[in-house]
């Protein structure tokens, strides 16, 4: 591991650490029934009087996403780490719970580092939209779009537009939560036309365990892209402690089974719900399709 880099990123990481307790005691003091344990259920399975409270919804760690949405009017972040041998960045999501179903998405690696390349990382706009939501053997189910946009350093990133769309599938069995997702993704050519293809398959689980304790673990992959794009696959697991229902913490690792990736990559990050922008929480937000 580069130690120079190591040097750079963990100061800005602990950095970010040393808000949590003015985030946390916050988080309790809008939220003073926080007592779940981390892995919730969603937020379609949970009592209504739950559904008053601010809940984050983290797509974190996961490469998977989630197929429920951020709350009406919550505005959410999710910020992290990795940290392997060759790669290093910060990445960051920012979500807008627009309506009950539709969910507004940017991403960005802020810091971003492969071999000897260093600087900013390609970032990604899009929504999710939520067709309808689980019902007894019916899972919620969802749709997902995302524009990549060539905002990294030379070096870095894609270096062209490119689009994905994608289905999500989120069901809840007890303590037991399931994602499914399947994904096609446009990848655009540097310097020339067109667009080459590949898809994207993740299946994650979670559950919560003991107090405010949870564990995930996901196995994902994507198809070959072209001749110096190889096809990938991913196995991850992760330990996650709600400090609170807005304020959750995600820490462990995930290993490449096969392609061009470091063989294993530890990670971090935090979720956090930071406000009602409609402040309509307490109030009814809709009937369950």
């Amino acid at each position: 591991m580069n130690l120079q880099l190591a040097r750079v990123f963990y100061p800005l990481f602990l950095a970010a650490l040393s808000l949590l307790p003015s985030w946390a005691g916050c988080a309790w003091a809008q939220n003073p029934q926080g007592e779940t344990g981390a892995a919730p259920q969603s937020p379609s399975a949970q009592p209504a009087t739950i559904q008053d409270q601010i809940s984050a919804v983290p797509n974190r760690p996961t490469f998977s996403t989630t197929a429920e949405s951020v709350q009406p009017g919550v505005f959410e972040i999710e910020y992290g780490f990795e940290l392997a041998d060759g790669h290093q960045n910060i990445n960051g999501l920012l979500k807008f719970g627009a309506t009950d179903n539709l969910e507004l998405r940017f991403a960005n690696n802020p810091i971003e580092r492969d071999s000897a390349t260093a600087g900013f990382g390609d970032s990604g706009a899009g929504f999710k939209y939520k067709i309808f939501r689980q019902k007894t053997w019916r899972p919620t189910f969802s749709v997902l779009y995302n524009a990549t946009l060539p905002t990294a350093t030379a070096g870095l990133g894609v270096g062209a537009i490119g689009h994905s769309a994608g289905i999500l599938a989120s069901k809840d069995f007890g303590q037991h939560h399931f994602d499914f997702n399947e994904t096609v993704q446009w990848v655009g050519r540097q310097g020339a036309n067109g667009f080459d293809r590949n898809y994207f398959t993740a299946l994650a689980y979670g559950r919560a365990l003991r107090g405010k304790w949870g564990m995930t673990g996901e196995i994902a992959g994507f198809s070959w892209t072209n001749a110096a794009i190889p096809a990938t696959m991913t196995l991850m697991g992760a330990a996650i402690y709600s400090v609170s229902p807005r304020l959750i913490l995600d820490a462990g690792i995930y290993v490449a089974a096969y392609g061009q990736l470091p063989r294993v990559t530890f990670f971090g990050g935090i979720t956090y719900s930071v406000a009602d922008l409609y402040h309509r929480r307490g109030k009814a937000t809709g009937s369950p399709n």
